[in-house]
């Protein structure tokens, strides 16, 4: 099991452990997703964080949706969510089901869904005996969890999020 401390965001053995784990390009991904949680005031990066992370950095990711018209809804969606949609989420922290809610011992500035998804990114990458996690593997931990607030987005948009996810299995070979 990965120590879901990586995911503090603070500087030290536990950040660059996590980072020895990251693409660059997913790595910029987690840094954006803090600075738009820090940004809009939230006190955890959730999935909806990540998800927007991914679709504004890395252009595999953009290709696993169905063109440009559905990647404009999603990001409409997501940039919405301070002054519209996504208020509801404003204050609270992100609980899936997927994982239990820990008051002790959680991943500090991250929610259970979102330690969740990067552990889910982590195994997905080490399942294909790479030694990093791409931006395509946390689109399929992000999809992987139907009560997350990625996938709320997804849907939203009119994302197929099962032909999404057997896309993005579909690829799991095709990285290296």
């Amino acid at each position: 099991m990965q120590n879901r401390t990586a995911y503090s965001g603070g500087d030290g053995p536990a950040q660059e452990d996590l980072d020895a784990q990251l693409s660059v390009e997913l790595a910029s991904v987690v840094s954006a997703a803090r600075r738009r949680a820090t940004r809009d005031g939230d006190r955890h990066v959730d999935t909806a964080h990540l998800l927007h992370g991914l679709l504004e950095s890395d252009p595999a990711v953009r290709a696993a949706f169905d063109g440009e018209p559905q990647i404009a809804r999603l990001l409409g969606y997501l940039v919405q969510r301070s002054i519209g949609y996504g208020l509801q989420w404003h204050g609270t922290v992100e609980d899936s089901g997927a994982v239990p809610v820990v008051a002790e011992g959680g991943v500090p500035g991250w929610s259970p869904a979102a330690a969740a998804a990067m552990d889910g990114a982590l195994d997905r990458a080490h399942a294909r005996y790479a030694v990093r996690a791409h931006c395509l593997d946390l689109l399929a931990a992000l999809v992987d969890d139907p009560e997350s607030r990625a996938v709320e987005v997804l849907r939203r948009a009119a994302v197929d999020t099962d032909r999404l996810a057997a896309r993005l299995d579909g690829d799991r070979s095709g990285q290296e």
